[in-house]
């Protein structure tokens, strides 16, 4: 197994142990100060993209909403309410005015749970729910529809699509209850996704992205099927950096593959290295395919990093 491949079936460094919905010392996740901050995001993001996100959301529908689109010919059955009168006086013709609909938007919210994301303590599952809980509330006070799903190798739950911010505690409910099992695979997980979700809209992508198949296969499923991703790559710096010397007996903590190692400041440095490789790879690729990513250290405030994703661009419509 070479250093990169180690990174992309999950950094073989840890505990076992997975973590729930509470922090190590049992704080719940989203108290009274996490619902506090909620309310002052949600006031930002209408302010930074005031003016834009009505003009973001409109379809190439006609309808039945404010904005005047165009005209077409009046058929018997039309509605007579339609009818531009000043067109008939001017012109004596029977012409029906046509307005732009607007369309609510579709979030999905695709967090990953499999075993890496507990590694460490479950810092990076934790810190993924936050974020999930965060963007969910500035899309539900958006009147935006929020559907959350949990993966692995495949979809593992899934929160029905809500409305509306009061719908916020149902999405509390829900990340509560995950808890980290199983291997990565985003490809298969992400195409049992859009086959579930007829819909298409905004995909967020929560994960740490180490997938032995590699992160790439994920990420283009739901470009392929014409959602529109949005990656959040949840990283932990004590990975980049792990603490070990000597002989020591490596883990995978998705597959529990065990290997013994001798680690050396110069194997560590190389480890390093293509880390940052990974990385790199992981923001070019994103980057060259104009998807919006936005790295997710987990030692960043939660409310910080919201206020990143929004000056990224992309997760507004």
């Amino acid at each position: 197994m070479g250093l990169l491949e180690s990174l992309r079936q999950s950094l073989p460094f840890g505990s076992r142990r997975s973590e729930g919905g509470r922090s190590a010392g049992g704080e719940d996740l989203f108290d009274d100060d996490f619902q506090r901050k909620l309310d002052y995001l949600a006031i930002v993001s209408r302010r930074v993209f005031a003016g834009r996100m009505r003009a973001e959301r409109r379809t190439k529908k006609t309808g039945s909403g404010v904005e005047f689109a165009d005209h077409r010919e009046y058929q018997p059955g039309d509605d007579f309410r339609y009818l531009d009168w000043n067109v008939y006086q001017r012109f004596d013709r029977l012409l029906l005015r046509l307005f732009e609909e607007e369309e609510d938007l579709a979030i999905y919210f695709i967090v990953d749970a499999s075993g890496s994301m507990a590694f460490g303590g479950g810092d990076k599952l934790r810190y993924a729910k936050r974020i999930c809980a965060a963007l969910a509330y500035v899309g539900l006070a958006n009147l935006d529809r929020v559907c959350i799903v949990s993966t692995s190798d495949r979809v593992m739950m899934r929160m029905a699509e809500t409305r509306g911010k009061a719908r916020i505690f149902k999405v509390f409910r829900f990340l509560r209850e995950l808890t980290p099992a199983g291997a990565t695979d985003l490809g298969d997980a992400l195409k049992t996704f859009v086959a579930q979700h007829k819909r298409r809209g905004l995909a967020v992508l929560i994960s740490d992205l180490y997938d032995p198949q590699g992160f790439e296969r994920g990420i283009n499923v739901l470009r392929y099927n014409k959602f529109d991703p949005f990656v959040v790559h949840v990283v932990d710096k004590a990975e980049e950096q792990p603490k070990l010397f000597g002989d020591v007996l490596l883990y995978d903590c998705e597959t529990g593959d065990e290997r013994e190692v001798t680690v050396t400041p110069k194997v560590l440095a190389r480890f390093r290295e293509e880390y940052g490789k990974y990385i790199h790879d992981i923001e070019r690729f994103c980057a060259t395919r104009q998807v919006p990513y936005v790295r997710a250290d987990v030692t960043v405030p939660f409310d910080e990093l919201i206020l990143r994703v929004f000056r990224r661009g992309g997760f507004l419509r």
